[in-house]
């Protein structure tokens, strides 16, 4: 059986090889079937279809060249373009996608060649096409990947830089004014308080995009895990956010061994990031649930909010600050001091923990977020990235 025929006999045992592999990397270790399969499939068909198309020399020198539009070429570009750009929305690192085409190509190889098929004078051409073609397919994922990377840098840096310059607006309109009230000691006081809260928004700006960098290079979140009593902290923040949500009803449930080895200031970090998003995002006829569940192995915190759930087509992209879009239905907005990258950041803390955040939304359930962490699992960081000692020795 020649290669093609052979890729479309087989598409099933194929893609069952590469949700392996894609669940074997890290971004793919909690994405169900259809997450993980993604557009393989319609590589596949594509990448087949393709080889099975007549090609001249001509041809397959613009081919070669990137020139050749035929439609077998403009599908499989389609394919590989919305594989890319959804694995870039999963979390998926460049790497890791190119990594996928290695498994895939290799795994049709080997099972080809483990079909014993007959000899025929053509094998040599049909490997010839199926590289070109599987090349062809990581050439566009790459491409895709690095413009839609681009575009969403672009857009992060326009969003921080317009929610920047509000506070740095109202803390130079202020200090303006300070010397015109200096012998008022009353509207000297509001213009004190007023600079210290600009300076706090811009504080918790600049920390949330120091974690950002950090993670995004590499170095993975900092945690220092200490001794920690869940069910007390998240009380203080229970307490904390009904004072400052006094019109938003907010439970609270707790139950079960709540200890672990967690760091504190992160995992409060993480919780407030995930409270404040229920409570902007959900609907007022709800109340905003807070509720830990302690087992054998984990902790489970569940944030619940009701309203409108989070539309289908962002869901798989909710945590990640350069994909998460705005909707009709669900129209973006930031609390103030955020730049929109709680969600990322909660999810980063997880991790660091060895643990993860998943999400559920639908219309009778309401929307939940769920962060399970492991008493006793390592902390997953990386080597040290702007810490503290190489900004001295800078």
């Amino acid at each position: 059986m020649r290669l093609a025929d052979f890729i479309l006999s087989n598409v099933e045992p194929i893609l069952a090889g590469w949700e392996i592999f894609a669940r074997s990397i890290g971004a793919g270790e909690h994405l169900d079937q259809l997450a993980l399969r993604d557009h393989a499939g319609q590589i596949l068909q594509a990448t087949a279809q393709d080889m099975k198309s007549p090609q001249t020399v001509a041809e397959r020198a613009k081919k070669s060249k990137g020139q050749d539009h035929s439609p077998e070429n403009d599908e499989l570009d389609g394919a590989s373009h919305a594989h890319a750009v959804d694995r870039l929305g999963l979390g998926f690192d460049m790497l890791e996608v190119i990594s996928e085409y290695r498994a895939l190509r290799a795994s049709v190889l080997q099972l080809w060649r483990d079909s014993a098929p007959d000899a025929d004078e053509r094998d040599v051409d049909d490997l010839t096409r199926f590289n070109e073609s599987i090349d062809q397919s990581l050439f566009q994922a790459v491409a895709s990947y690095a413009k839609r990377v681009d575009q969403a840098r672009d857009m992060f840096l326009a969003i921080l830089s317009h929610d920047l310059r509000n506070p740095l607006h109202s803390l130079g309109m202020t200090a303006h004014l300070v010397p015109l009230v200096a012998n008022k000691p009353d509207e000297a006081l509001a213009c004190s308080h007023q600079i210290t809260r600009s300076v706090s928004v811009m504080e918790r700006m600049i920390s949330d995009l120091l974690d950002y960098t950090r993670t995004r290079l590499g170095a993975g979140m900092p945690v220092k895990p200490a001794p920690l009593d869940l069910a007390a902290l998240c009380s203080e923040l229970i307490a904390e956010f009904r004072t400052a949500h006094p019109d938003c009803a907010i439970e609270y449930r707790a139950e079960g061994d709540l200890n672990g080895l967690w760091d504190a200031d992160r995992i409060r970090q993480a919780i407030s990031n995930l409270m404040g998003n229920a409570i902007q995002h959900g609907s007022a006829d709800f109340p905003v649930n807070l509720s830990l569940r302690g087992e054998a192995a984990n902790v489970f915190i569940d944030i619940h909010n009701g309203g409108e759930p989070i539309p289908l087509g962002e869901l798989s992209k909710i945590f990640d600050p350069l994909i998460r879009g705005s909707s009709d239905e669900r129209p973006k907005s930031n609390r103030p001091g955020s730049i929109g990258m709680g969600l990322y950041i909660a999810r980063e803390v997880a991790k660091s923990h060895g643990g993860r955040v998943d999400v559920t939304s639908t219309v009778t359930e309401g929307t939940s977020f769920i962060i399970c962490l492991p008493r006793t699992a390592a902390p997953k960081v990386g080597a040290p990235i702007l810490d503290a000692e190489h900004i001295d020795k800078m």
